[in-house]
């Protein structure tokens, strides 16, 4: 009831068809520094974005606060925007999906737990990392940050949806110093059951990370063998899954191109969008409306899908897979990427390894990527491997190659899967070959 002025003010002045995003947030950040409170911000928010279809064009328009005088100028702007709007993509306000299979992703008990006891487990969380080992120079930032959503979709076509999320997230930095070298590290605990929130657990690992760093020292430029950790596989799969999106791919820029139902990686890689996974990740429905479904992206090296917006759909002739999002325009993307895990441990999988590299970390994947080409040269760390076996750290080391190849190029799928901020839970891959710049 308290947004129908808006469609009424839309029908009359001649929007055909209208929509609103709403999201309510809050949000709350406390941080430490050597004991104290240096940082404490608890905030309300809301947003509400307007798109509304008139002469077959689309007008966006957004506001932070809802009145009588909002709903006339979203609907204003909207006509407005409409008229300057050159794109002639298809306009779709979506009536709404036959079936929503919905998952809860909201937990009561944390809003429950006082806000003493979750500083309390900072103070004990930068205890335990100051306590780990006498290398650890300095504890950076402890963290606790804590969000809690509900976004709602209604339209003109008498859709209306409503997710209700919450979440935290403990994050700690820690700075090793050996003689004249100095190594960082930072983990964290990202979840809505606070019961998961071990300060011990999450100071070791820490800890462990940012000392088993020192001592490292670039290796002879060759090319290697290589496994790649958890975290190197999540942040090379969002730069490749790129290759799926249906925009991309009717722009021609895309890597995937005519691509479908042919193999374009190796045949132990089998990767899944799962937004109907129960985690903090999971959506029921995307950012138009549409119901999402856990679907094989690439199935034992296949590709299986592109992933469409109702635009893109439209465009295509086919069914949206209900992975638009975005707040205005809509662009395709993944809710909770999965990769399927092998059976093998890391350790084994530096077993078959025998001489090479573990890569744990690459940087400047924007800038030493071209989407163009699937080239990329990135700085990264990580360990030789020798005999078998995990051995000492690397330092300023360069890893190249190109993205299609090596995902190409993968031999093992590692079982000790992690997962990571970005929506993705990936395990550690055992590679044929990276190109590896040293000394």
């Amino acid at each position: 009831m308290k947004y129908d002025l808006f469609f009424k003010l839309a029908k009359e002045a001649g929007i055909e068809e209208c929509e609103l995003y709403i999201r309510n947030s809050y949000s709350l950040e406390v941080s430490l520094f050597h004991d104290e409170i240096d940082n404490y911000s608890s905030n309300n928010g809301f947003a509400i974005i307007a798109r509304g279809k008139v002469n077959g064009k689309l007008g966006v328009a957004s506001a932070d606060v809802w009145n009588k005088e909002k709903a006339a100028y979203l609907v204003n702007e909207i006509a407005l925007n409409a008229k300057v709007i050159e794109n002639t993509d298809p306009v779709v306000i979506f009536p709404g999906s036959p079936k929503y299979k919905k998952v809860n992703t909201y937990n009561k008990e944390l809003e429950n737990i006082s806000i003493d006891e979750k500083i309390t487990k900072l103070h004990e969380l930068e205890k335990e990392i100051r306590a780990y080992d006498k290398r650890i120079a300095e504890v950076e930032s402890v963290e606790y940050s804590e969000t809690k959503e509900i976004v709602t979709i209604m339209n003109s076509n008498g859709l209306k949806l409503t997710q209700k999320s919450n979440y935290f997230v403990y994050v700690g930095v820690a700075v090793a110093k050996q003689d004249s070298q100095t190594k960082t590290n930072y983990e964290l605990i990202l979840d809505n059951d606070f019961s998961k929130a071990d300060m011990k657990k999450l100071a070791e690992k820490i800890g462990k990370g940012a000392v088993e760093q020192l001592g490292g020292e670039p290796c002879e430029t060759s090319v290697y063998k290589a496994v790649l950790s958890p975290n190197v596989v999540s942040s090379l799969l969002g730069a490749y899954l790129g290759n799926a999106s249906a925009e991309e791919v009717q722009k021609k820029s895309s890597l995937f191109i005519g691509k479908i139902g042919q193999k374009i990686a190796s045949s132990k890689l089998t990767v899944e969008d799962r937004p109907l996974e129960k985690n903090v990740f999971a959506r029921w429905f995307d950012d138009e409306g549409v119901a999402t479904s856990n679907r094989a992206i690439i199935k034992n090296g296949v590709l299986q899908t592109y992933l469409h917006t109702l635009t893109t759909a439209a465009k295509e002739g086919c069914e949206p897979t209900g992975n638009g999002y975005g707040s205005g325009k809509k662009y395709p993307g993944t809710c909770f990427v999965v990769v399927k895990p092998g059976k093998k441990s890391q350790e084994e999988l530096f077993k078959d390894v025998g001489e090479g590299v573990y890569i744990t970390d690459v940087t400047g994947l924007h800038a030493g990527l071209n989407a163009q080409s699937g080239n990329f040269s990135l700085q990264s760390s990580g360990y030789l491997i020798k005999n078998g076996k995990k051995d000492r750290g690397l330092d300023i080391i360069t890893v190249s190659g190109n993205l299609i190849d090596l995902f190409k190029d993968i031999i093992e799928v590692g079982s000790d899967s992690q997962v990571f901020t970005s929506g993705t839970r990936t395990p550690s891959v055992l590679i044929k070959k990276i190109a590896v710049s040293g000394k």
